[in-house]
């Protein structure tokens, strides 16, 4: 009894007494004796701490629009056609429909005013009209019945030209080609291609390097 005593005046002439605890990270409670208590009771109270260190806001950040990155192009062989023959649109077209379940076939319209020689191997309008040529993936430039050859694999109807890679066969098939290459403009009824290239010219204002080639 007496030690308890000793403590209760203890506690009463040296008040108040505090103690804290941190209940949280904003929160702490605190305890005290005032002199008004009997028996050394304590009465606490909790009271909010406010930190000094402030939480910055993470700043949110819209997702941006992905930007726009073109697919490579996958094509195997490149056809150069002359847009304005009849008789070439039909096959044209009927490799264009094919290609629709390949897409290995790159069609280039030589006739159009786009036509860049730069970006088909140097091979320009008068060139490319005086035969049929293809170019592949590699830069490899093909022609005559060969192109025809290339063309067709490229679309799963590579049987139709498969006889052309042997000898004699393949001779044979480029002759009867070069006739055609030859008088095709006749055939279909047009204008000799020294007439075609010189109204080109006129229609692009572009001029000829020589009285022979009009790089175009």
């Amino acid at each position: 009894m007496a030690m308890r005593a000793a403590v209760a005046r203890f506690t009463l002439h040296h008040r108040p007494l505090f103690c804290a605890a941190a209940a949280s990270a904003s929160s702490r409670i605190s305890c005290y004796s005032p002199s008004n208590l009997s028996g050394g009771a304590l009465r606490c109270q909790s009271a909010t701490v406010h930190s000094d260190a402030r939480t910055e806001p993470v700043p949110v950040v819209e997702p941006k629009d992905k930007e726009y990155t073109p697919q490579a192009e996958t094509w195997k062989v490149k056809m150069l056609y002359d847009g304005d023959c009849p008789l070439c649109m039909r096959e044209v077209n009927m490799l264009r429909e094919r290609n629709k379940s390949y897409g290995s076939i790159k069609f280039v319209d030589i006739s159009s005013n786009d036509y860049s020689p730069r970006d088909n191997q140097g091979l320009d309008y008068q060139t490319a009209m005086g035969r049929i040529h293809a170019i592949l993936s590699d830069g490899t430039v093909v022609q005559d019945v060969e192109a025809f050859r290339r063309l067709y694999e490229a679309v799963g109807l590579g049987w139709v030209y498969a006889i052309t890679k042997y000898e004699p066969i393949a001779s044979v098939a480029n002759s009867v080609y070069s006739i055609w290459a030859k008088y095709r403009l006749q055939i279909t009824g047009r204008p000799p291609l020294e007439d075609i290239l010189e109204e080109r010219k006129k229609n692009m204002g572009e001029a000829c390097t020589d009285d022979k080639v009009c790089k175009m």
